[in-house]
Parts: C-alpha cells; structure tokens; sequence
C-alpha cells in the first residue's frame, strides 16, 4: 500500500492510505465462525498478519501536548487503523498461501513494546468454503 505525507490542520505531517482498504477479492475475511450461504469443506487451522510499528518522534513530541487538551489524537488513530489494515493484508497473503478461501473467527490483539512501538496481530482460522447450495431448512419454534 502507497503513502502519501499530508499536512493536516493542525500543521502536523500524517502519513495517509493514497487509497481507502480493501479487502481482497479472493479471500472471505468475518468475524463470525462461518460465511453466510457457504458451508466449510475443511478446517486449515490458525492464520494471522503481524505487524509493529513505531510512531516517530516528531508524532510523539506532538501527541504529548495535544493530550493536554483532551480528546482524540488523530496522529495515534491513523496510524492505528494503516496498522490494522496492513495486519489483514498480512493475515490474508498466509491465509493464501496455506490453500484457504476464507479466514472466519478474525479478531485484532494490540499491544504496545517499549513505550514506543505498537504490535498488532489479526488473527482468525483459515478454511476452505464451498457455496451452500441445499434448499434452505424452514425454523420451527416449539
């Protein structure tokens, strides 16, 4: 993914996606333990992207005194949310190339290393789906 550094309004340089995630075209990525109108066929097992980034020292200087003033220190949410895509990005090229179409179960864990760098992991369970082509089952309450 390309960056391009932008001066925001505040007068700082943020560095920003040039465009907007998205997710690959080839691979399901859910939260939930299963895709909707296709059935698992086989369980690969455990996938997940990594990734640890430090902030700069210029984003620091500037995210310390704008903490002073409360409210969101948009420096810190960027930077988190390039992290996290780049985590799926990563978690979806292993998922590929361990044979799956799907990851399912997907979850984020973050952390932060030495008070200077943040790890973020996207993790989830790679799998092989197929479309679900059984008529669907009426639900009956009893």
């Amino acid at each position: 993914m390309k960056s391009l550094a932008r001066v925001g309004r505040d007068g700082m340089k943020s560095s920003v996606a040039e465009e907007p995630f998205k997710p690959p075209a080839d691979l399901f990525i859910v939260t939930t333990p299963f895709v909707s109108g296709y059935h698992v066929t086989r369980v690969i097992g455990a996938t997940f992207g990594l990734i640890v980034r430090s902030r700069g020292l210029g984003q620091n200087i500037w995210a310390f005194f704008r903490s002073w003033g409360g409210g969101e220190i948009k420096v810190y949410t960027n930077l988190l949310e390039q992290v996290r895509h780049q985590a799926l990005e990563r978690l979806s090229e292993h998922a590929k190339s361990l044979g799956a179409n799907a990851v399912v179960s997907v979850g984020f864990d973050t952390s932060e290393m030495g008070g200077a760098m943040t790890e973020v992991l996207a993790y989830g369970t790679a799998v092989v789906v197929e479309p679900d082509t059984s008529a669907a089952q009426p639900v009956a309450l009893h």
